[in-house]
């Protein structure tokens, strides 16, 4: 008889277990580089962990993305964005913003409306002439009290724009607001901000009010609050390239914005009678040359998470392959002021414009010939604080002339006085609502016809 206990060849009827399953006392040894191979898979196997399973209500948390994945996803994303601007500009804005292809541009108080991906916000930065920023909404809700700043700001996902790293500003702006204090409610806002990044990324950001990173601005309306992301950084009428502003200069938003409404044709002369240190003028031949007016400057969404320097690079450099190098009509500006002239003249300097794109010089512009048999007058006179009072014939001088020499041209002239045409003795075409700075001004558009001034200037026979 056989000892049971001891290994051997028996007879059965069972089935033979598969040789994975059986036994190591009966499992059969093999040797060589099969039976390595074999070994080694099984404890590869052993050492791989099991496969998660969550339960059947429980989702998994969030993977954070990594900065390869959340570039393509911003970039075929689409954002709501605001592009404010000086008021009385609403309507040209929006023209230029659809004619540079972003074609649901809407006007709105005190600005434009529209949808376009990340590439889009770049380039309206770049070659918006006339907005003031270019903000991004990132949430809104309706609110009730200043605690519900706090809870919208909390909810928002700031760590996809900025985190701890970044110095941080905050303003707010409101209309018809019941908010009793704006000063609190920004600060709500902010401290929503900052809790957020602290529970995300284990610390709050700075603030810096002066060079932020990042910028936030909160607009409150009559039971609505809405985030937005400043992507401009500083306002976009700074193009980078006046430092000599002269007595009271105009922003170079706004000296855009009234070539605009002038029709200004750049083929055609444009003369500036009181060019101060040169901005309308400056404007004009960046206009006329094709020179994007954030060609030469820095911007707010280049310190943002995931800036992609090379995409912003190449639309740099296709949008300087682009401009002209001569103008189509000559550009010509005076000033009774030489030391105004002598700060245009350092302007187109740091402009990068030749010193023969501008003909500056000192000059009156009540007795000044017309540097061209026709053409347009664009310009911001003295007024206010800046005419002096022992002027008073300064209009009727000026009008005086241009009844006299200046027939064919289109006269545009921005004031805060609104009796400038009947100083002027002139009536004109048109009045256009516009504010500089502070001051509720009017555009007066003028049409210098022969037959009806020099008749009118002219001696009886």
């Amino acid at each position: 008889m056989t000892d049971s206990t001891k290994p051997g060849k028996t007879l059965t009827l069972k089935k033979k277990p598969p040789a994975s399953a059986a036994s190591d006392s009966v499992k059969r040894k093999r040797s060589g580089a099969r039976a390595r191979h074999v070994a080694q898979r099984e404890i590869d196997a052993q050492k791989r962990p099991a496969p998660l399973v969550p339960a059947p209500d429980v989702q998994p948390p969030p993977q954070r993305s990594t900065k390869s994945v959340r570039k393509p996803a911003r970039l075929a994303e689409r954002f709501a964005v605001f592009t404010p601007c000086p008021h009385g500009l609403e309507e040209a804005l929006t023209l230029e913003l659809q004619a540079l292809g972003f074609d649901d541009a809407v006007a709105s108080r005190a600005g434009s409306r529209l949808t376009t991906d990340w590439a889009g916000i770049q380039r309206l930065n770049l070659y918006s002439r006339l907005a003031t920023r270019v903000l991004v909404q990132v949430s809104q809700a309706p609110v009730q009290h200043e605690d519900d700043i706090l809870e919208l700001a909390r909810h928002t996902e700031w760590e996809r724009w900025f985190g701890a790293e970044h110095t941080l500003r905050v303003d707010t702006s409101a209309i018809r607001s019941p908010m009793k204090s704006l000063q609190y409610c920004n600060l709500r806002a902010k401290d929503g901000i900052c809790d957020r990044l602290r529970l995300r990324e284990g610390s709050r950001p700075d603030i810096d009010t002066v060079r932020p990173d990042a910028r936030v601005h909160l607009f409150l309306s009559e039971d609505t609050a809405t985030l937005y992301l400043d992507t401009s950084g500083e306002s976009l009428f700074k193009r980078g390239w006046r430092l000599d502003k002269g007595e009271a200069p105009i922003r170079e938003n706004l000296a855009a914005g009234l070539l605009a409404l002038s029709d200004w044709d750049p083929s055609q002369p444009l003369f500036d009678p009181f060019c101060g240190s040169g901005t309308i003028l400056i404007e004009a031949a960046w206009i006329a040359l094709g020179v994007p007016p954030g060609i030469w400057r820095p911007f707010g969404f280049e310190r943002l998470r995931n800036h992609d320097p090379r995409l912003w690079r190449d639309l740099k450099e296709d949008a300087r392959s682009r401009i002209a190098t001569q103008l189509d009509a000559p550009l010509y500006g005076i000033d009774i002021n030489p030391a105004a002239i002598d700060a245009a003249r350092q302007n187109i300097d740091r402009a990068r414009l030749a010193p023969e794109t501008i003909r500056f010089e000192t000059g009156d512009a009540r007795s000044f010939a017309p540097p061209a048999a026709s053409g347009w007058i664009v310009t911001n006179p003295p007024y206010g604080e800046r005419l002096a009072d022992d002027d008073p014939d300064l209009w009727a001088d000026w009008a005086q002339t241009l009844k006299r020499h200046y027939s064919g041209w289109q006269v545009h002239v921005i004031s805060s006085d609104l009796d400038l045409p009947q100083q002027l003795r002139l009536k004109p075409k048109r009045r256009r609502p516009l504010h500089n700075g502070p001051l509720e001004c009017r555009l007066f558009s003028f049409e210098m016809v022969e037959s009806s001034y020099r008749r009118a200037a002219s001696p009886p026979a």
